[in-house]
């Protein structure tokens, strides 16, 4: 087999296990913010604000650190993906961020499968091209992992966002916030002294008209009238039954808990139209078929 094979067989392994470790690391750490967070939670709510303040940034820190291991991970698995890339002699240009982010920032992590990494790729590319990752004289190393490594201290504002975000999380009022419900609601009442209402409706009375005028006549002329009495028969008043269901088979009408249920001269009005309904729709009476049949016998 080649030594150049070989290398590739070997860095290979070693990207799997650089993978593996960087995901358990990611879950520890994971863990111990939630044991953190919970801690200045503690000292939040027993008023211990300026230590929470100094601790947090050990919080801060390794979420940083967490989120360098995510970028990490997925140029590990980018390197491994291309593989059959890494066999050439010079860095395809497609792996060349992934491969200088990779050596630039493994001896600054605990990883050290990483770092077995970077000395395969260092044997691979040779000790200019490690040069030129670790000093970035291209800028070919990811912005990203530059920033994440970098060890200047949080802003106020993130402190800020993340003792409030811990606050909130744990059900801890922080920080105090006066309890101001603001001014109670004026009430306006419109009603005179001298006509109290009590909340009731009044009636306003209707201004009288003069007894000659036309609207006056025309007025009592209607109070005297009453209705036809074919009103009422030619528009009967009736509520139907909903239509039976599979959820209620025998529907009913109600009104106020009591069932409604039609008069005997309802019934016999309905039968008797009934009656007439089939007399006039074609289908002949006992009498007419008695003659029929006569009929045919002669």
């Amino acid at each position: 087999m080649p030594p150049s094979a070989t290398l590739i067989t070997k860095l290979k392994v070693q990207l799997k296990l650089s993978i593996a470790r960087l995901r358990m690391v990611q879950q520890r750490d994971e863990q111990m913010g939630k044991t953190q967070r919970r801690a200045m939670a503690q000292l939040l709510e027993v008023g211990k604000v300026e230590s929470a303040r100094i601790r947090v940034e050990n919080i801060i820190r390794s979420d940083i650190t967490t989120e360098l291991h995510e970028i990490l991970e997925l140029y590990c698995e980018l390197l491994l993906a291309r593989a059959g890339l890494l066999e050439g002699q010079t860095c395809d240009p497609g792996l060349e961020e992934a491969v200088k982010s990779v050596i630039y920032a493994a001896p600054k992590t605990e990883i050290k499968e990483l770092q077995q990494v970077r000395a395969l790729l260092a044997e691979k590319y040779g000790k200019e091209f490690v040069l030129s990752a670790m000093e970035n004289s291209d800028q070919k190393v990811s912005p990203k992992v530059i920033k994440k490594l970098s060890v200047t201290p949080p802003r106020e504002e993130l402190v800020q966002g993340y003792l409030e975000e811990i606050a909130r999380a744990y059900g801890v009022d922080w920080p105090k916030r006066p309890k101001d419900l603001g001014d109670p609601p004026e009430f306006v009442d419109d009603d005179a002294d001298d006509n109290p209402s009590s909340g009731q409706a009044q009636k306003v009375p209707e201004s009288a008209l003069p007894s000659d005028s036309k609207a006056a006549q025309a007025r009592e002329t209607l109070s005297h009238a009453t209705p036809p009495r074919s009103l009422a028969q030619d528009i009967p008043l009736h509520v139907n039954p909903p239509s039976p269901s599979t959820d209620n088979p025998h529907p009913r009408v109600t009104l106020n808990s009591v069932e409604l249920k039609p008069s005997k001269k309802m019934v016999d009005a309905g039968i008797s139209k009934k009656s007439d309904d089939r007399k006039g729709d074609g289908i002949p009476g006992l009498d007419e078929l008695t003659a029929r049949f006569a009929a045919l016998k002669r």
